[in-house]
């Protein structure tokens, strides 16, 4: 394994540290900051919009810059925004460091995808981006739950000041491990935005949205599943969630396997196939608690491995702006966050029990499979237009 490749996923360890861990230190910020749980509910929220807002800016700001000088430039951002958010006072100010520390998530993974694939040998690009992806899988097993304790245990801003050093980490990974890639020929702005006049683009981001959104319908009501339905102690969300980042981890891996040996179109639809599958099988056997803990780890590998095959379709899609099209897959992907939630929040309020999320999840994932095979209708009127004009 090239170390440029572990450098890479420690930056994604990071971030997904970083992005993850709020919902474990809700209650801690919501009592050191005298505010309420919603409340501190907009810290969540806010670095979802950062990533969004983010994901294009930077993306395009270091275009002319080395992809190694432009990793460290956002791997410091990471290391600095997450360092101040240890020191926020008050709402506000956590409100805003919050803000900037999302501000880099998208175009370090999509910068560092493009990095990741060129490192690759013939044939292994999927696994490689796949690898950087581990990061972020092994931050939910390992950092957040770690982040979590020392939140309860000691303090939130000793959380983030771990993070910060995850961050320093990374820069030195990257500036010593990392190729020395030139950087891409430099287009003018107006030409790497001409990408999002491209239909197949606006659908993979589709996918990327309602195959995360599916995920998180699931994922955000996951603690009171399995407190209300399976009757597991409150004490057990630990162990479980862990359960899940564990297949997250390994589905994430065999993503980039399956898109190396079949095309990511096809890997994508399978995947979501076995989403709505495993969702509609989690609300029948939800009272059992043994069935619980395996489809929490199957859940969390079908979902994850989706991740390598969206990424490769959306560089796919911005052939000419790869960096771009490929930052703005992770911001898609915050995007299905706050869609999936929001959405699988509704039948929950309208008194439809905590099994009802499965059913918006599985939908959603029925959605994307619509919309994959629109992409592969798209695909052969293509074919057929060109082998017409021979």
């Amino acid at each position: 394994m090239q170390k440029g490749l572990i450098a890479l996923a420690i930056g994604a360890f990071a971030l997904g540290m970083t992005e993850f861990v709020m919902m474990g230190i809700l209650p801690d910020l919501a009592n050191t900051l005298k505010i309420t749980i919603p409340e501190a509910g907009h810290f969540i929220s806010s670095y979802a919009i950062g990533v969004v807002v983010g994901a294009p800016i930077l993306t395009l700001w270091f275009r002319k810059r080395a992809p190694q000088k432009a990793l460290i430039l956002l791997a410091v951002w990471i290391t600095v925004s997450n360092v101040l958010s240890a020191f926020a006072t008050d709402y506000y100010s956590l409100m805003v460091m919050r803000f900037l520390a999302g501000m880099p998530h998208g175009a370090f993974f999509g910068i560092g995808a493009v990095v990741a694939g060129r490192m690759a040998r013939d044939g292994k690009k999927a696994q490689a981006i796949a690898f950087m992806f581990s990061g972020l899988t092994i931050a939910n097993i390992v950092g957040v739950p770690l982040g979590t304790y020392i939140g309860h245990a000691m303090n939130w801003q000793l959380t983030f000041g771990v993070v910060g050093i995850i961050g320093l980490l990374t820069v030195l990974g990257i500036a010593y491990w990392l190729p020395k890639f030139q950087a891409n020929e430099v287009r003018d702005v107006k030409h790497e935005l001409e990408i999002f006049t491209r239909l197949k683009l606006w659908l993979v981001l589709l996918i990327a949205i309602i195959g995360t959104g599916g995920f998180f319908a699931w994922y955000s009501y996951i603690a009171p599943l399995f407190t209300e339905v399976s009757h597991f102690e409150a004490g057990s969300v630990t162990f479980l969630m862990i359960v899940a980042g564990l297949g997250m981890t390994l589905g994430n891996l065999l993503g980039g396997k399956i898109s190396d040996k079949y095309s990511p179109l096809t890997a994508t639809i399978v995947l979501l196939i076995g989403m709505s599958v495993v969702l509609l099988l989690l609300t029948v056997v939800a009272e059992n608690q043994i069935a619980t803990i395996i489809m929490t780890f199957v859940i969390g590998a079908v979902a994850f491995a989706i991740v390598a095959p969206v990424q490769i379709m959306m560089m796919q899609a911005a052939q000419g702006a790869e960096m771009l099209g490929s930052s703005i897959s992770p911001a898609a992907m915050n995007m299905g966050n706050a869609l999936g939630a929001y959405a699988a929040g509704i039948p929950i309020a309208m008194g439809y029990g905590f099994r009802s999320p499965e059913w918006v999840g599985a939908g959603m994932a029925f959605l994307g499979i619509i919309v994959c095979l629109i992409i592969a209708r798209i695909r052969i009127k293509s074919k057929n237009a060109a082998l017409a004009t021979d």
